[in-house]
């Protein structure tokens, strides 16, 4: 993972590594990346804060490249404008804001951060993006995390909630492949179910055996945002979350 090839450091925390940082001193390398992953924990406890100050229930969205993640937002988004739940997006890519593009034609307030090199998002990333979005008019954040199946699940960003998508055209044994990162996920959404019949080496129930031996037992669901098939069920999902969070 990142403490192996090195994007433990990225645009957002180099400062504390540059000369003036408090980390920019003679040592190992092992305890530099120490330092920089305890400095990401505090900032997204800080990040976490500063969430709960606005109300916001925060959501960070991972998976591999091409999954549908974008897609999915645009189509959450339209719906959850429709019952009125106001909603920002931070997007994270290494380069490019199409994305963020495609998130503004929505009418959604939406920061892009470009990695560069990062494969993933950090804390003091999405810290510099929330002072740029309107806190006190959003109730539901979401953050599109960078795709990548590896990196991402190592950062805490100060979120609540975490989100994993797994497409049918990936291969139902993904998360055999990448325990860590489906571990991490407080619910799973297979994405394209509208494409399912056309692959025929890939099966939900095969799919859910791989996330059972992973302790995610109905923690996943089967959507596509495409066709709207499933949407209603990941909707209520939520609906409750944003309940309990507080926000009505």
């Amino acid at each position: 993972m990142c403490n192996n090839c090195g994007c433990n450091l990225t645009p957002g925390n180099r400062h504390l590594v540059e000369p003036g940082g408090h980390l920019h001193q003679p040592g190992d390398a092992v305890e530099l990346l120490t330092g920089l992953l305890d400095e990401n924990d505090h900032q997204a406890n800080h990040n976490r804060d500063h969430l709960a100050r606005h109300n916001i229930l925060a959501i960070n969205l991972m998976s591999s490249p091409g999954s549908g993640k974008t897609r999915l937002l645009e189509h959450t988004l339209e719906r959850l404008n429709a019952q009125g739940v106001r909603a920002g997006v931070i997007e994270g890519d290494l380069e490019t804001e199409n994305d963020a593009q495609r998130i503004a034609a929505k009418g959604v307030p939406v920061v892009q951060i470009t990695t560069g090199m990062a494969c993933h998002l950090d804390a003091h990333m999405v810290h510099d993006a929330l002072h740029q979005l309107p806190l006190e008019e959003l109730d539901l954040l979401f953050i599109e995390n960078v795709g990548n199946l590896v990196c991402p699940a190592g950062f805490d960003l100060g979120q609540h909630l975490n989100l994993v998508l797994l497409s049918v055209t990936e291969g139902e044994d993904k998360p055999a492949k990448y325990p860590v990162m489906f571990r991490a996920a407080d619910r799973v959404l297979i994405t394209k179910l509208d494409l399912l019949a056309h692959f025929d080496d890939f099966s939900l129930a095969g799919a859910n055996r791989y996330l059972n031996t992973l302790g995610l037992e109905d923690k996943s669901m089967a959507l596509s945002a495409k066709n709207g098939e499933g949407m209603e069920a990941w909707m209520a999902w939520l609906e409750q979350k944003l309940s309990d969070q507080g926000v009505s």
